[in-house]
């Protein structure tokens, strides 16, 4: 073969590498499946107890589930010879937890970076995903995504990492702050196509957008496959039925709607729920971070006193307990303030519940204090303290947000065909949500990791970081 016709022959093959099989971006509206190098054996739990958490369904004593090819093969089905079993008498099995909102980092500048420079901070990303894993957390979504994020997700994809499937969204902002920006409604639907080109899977309209460019956009990610989560704009204040526009999907904190509270009243929370039931709406109430800044704002012993602020990296340690927004006013008026809000996110979660608005289980990790894996728990225990059954609650983190995502034929339940994204547990988590902290193992896209698997991750991490503990002295940062 002649050296060009050679060269033209490779050229074909880099192409058809790029645009087939793990090397293309996942379709618009919807998150990649993980591939991975790993062939994982055939892997049966036996004698479970099943908790489906499909709509209307209960729990399935005396369960044997079997795993071939990172998929649930059959419930109570035969057995192939050379199974590998795990025996599940005593435990509980349910799909693994959905964090709707993370903000993942990713490798960083500190200043601006020239053509050739590195980055100032480099980041493992094993070391990120590990506090999910170990927390049974198998699928997150970034709300402010950077093209780093897809490098995080390709090494996840090749194996080479173990962590939960990312779904990304493109944060589109107006004027300053965080995100693409977008003043004009032009500006907006390009912005809007221009990450759906770049491979987003969602959008996030942030504060600063103003109502006509922040209306364009949910209608241009519609039109684009898109799915639109986020804030309401500042622009909306005083007229919030305004942002009510069709396809906004999902509110990712209920703080955006006591901003909008003038007497943080039942009535007021009564009427913001009937405005999201009417547009459909969803919401994710992020309660873990509101009660997290009561606590930095009144001190910050207990955030320091934490067992779990070992896994975060040392640099944000740092940031956190030495330049922490939250605990820069610590006036009585503040704290009043912030206990206001408290008490009225549960009456939000109690009215939005009450009108039948569908709520899912989001943290908003990388916020001070709401640390990777752990908050999942927490915001758990919390939607169970507001009201919520301990099966509404177990579905917020697994069944619903898996469907909003249109993910719903996938994850999210038990069944068989469904990925193989699993927690088991040795305590009932329906009997007390505080029991999906009981983690004998999980299964992270058919990949088997047993309590010691995870503890030995865990313990590596936290080794790591104390040893990075002392290179980074952060007094001069500012921000959340």
């Amino acid at each position: 073969m002649c050296t060009a016709s050679f060269s033209r022959l490779l050229l074909r093959l880099a192409f058809l590498a790029l645009t087939t099989g793990c090397g293309r971006l996942p379709a618009p509206g919807t998150v990649s499946s993980r591939g991975g190098a790993t062939t994982h054996p055939v892997v049966a739990i036996t004698h479970v107890n099943v908790i489906p958490l499909t709509a209307g369904g209960h729990v399935l004593p005396n369960v044997t589930v079997l795993i071939r090819n990172d998929r649930i093969a059959a419930l109570n089905g035969p057995l192939p010879a050379g199974t590998k079993r795990i025996d599940g008498r005593g435990k509980w099995l349910m799909p693994g937890l959905i964090d709707m909102h993370v903000h993942v980092p990713t490798d960083t500048h500190f200043g601006p970076p020239s053509p050739t420079h590195a980055a100032t901070l480099f980041l493992h990303t094993q070391d990120i995903m590990t506090p999910y894993v170990a927390n049974g957390v198998t699928t997150i979504v970034d709300l402010n995504s950077r093209a780093e994020h897809f490098g995080q997700r390709n090494e996840i994809a090749r194996g080479d990492v173990i962590g939960p499937r990312l779904a990304l969204a493109a944060l589109i902002n107006g004027g300053e702050g965080p995100g693409r920006i977008a003043t004009t409604a032009a500006d907006g639907r390009q912005a809007v196509r221009s990450a759906k080109a770049e491979g987003y899977e969602l959008i996030k309209v942030y504060s600063q957008l103003n109502s006509e460019t922040f209306q364009a956009i949910v209608d241009e990610a519609d039109k684009q496959g898109l799915r639109t989560i986020g804030h309401i704009p500042n622009a909306f204040r005083g007229k919030l039925a305004h942002a009510f526009v069709p396809h906004f999907g999902m509110v990712a904190h209920a703080e955006e709607f006591s901003k909008q509270a003038t007497a943080f009243s039942d009535q007021e929370a009564q009427q913001f729920a009937q405005l999201a039931r009417a547009n459909g709406t969803w919401l994710s109430p992020t309660l873990t971070t509101s009660h997290q800044i009561l606590r930095q704002t009144r001190s910050l012993d207990e955030l320091r006193a934490s067992s779990e602020l070992q896994y975060v990296h040392p640099l944000f340690q740092s940031k956190w307990l030495t330049a922490n927004n939250y605990n820069r006013n610590t006036s009585p008026e503040r704290i009043a303030y912030w206990e206001k809000l408290v008490s009225f996110h549960v009456r939000l979660v109690q009215a939005f519940r009450a009108a039948g608005v569908p709520l899912v289980v989001g943290t908003d990790t990388g916020t001070s204090g709401v640390i990777a894996g752990f908050a999942v728990h927490d915001e758990l225990e919390f939607l169970a303290a507001a009201g919520l059954t301990a099966e509404e609650v177990l579905a917020a983190a697994t069944r619903l947000p898996a469907a909003w995502l249109g993910l719903g034929q996938e994850i999210g339940t038990i069944e068989v065909g469904k990925r193989a994204d699993l927690v088991l547990l040795t305590a009932n988590p329906l009997d007390d949500v505080r029991n999906t902290r009981a983690i004998a193992g999980v299964f992270v896209n058919g990949r088997w990791l047993k309590r010691p698997t995870l503890d030995a991750m865990l313990a590596k991490l936290s080794k790591r970081y104390t040893a990075m503990k002392g290179h980074y002295d952060w007094q001069q940062t500012s921000g959340r």
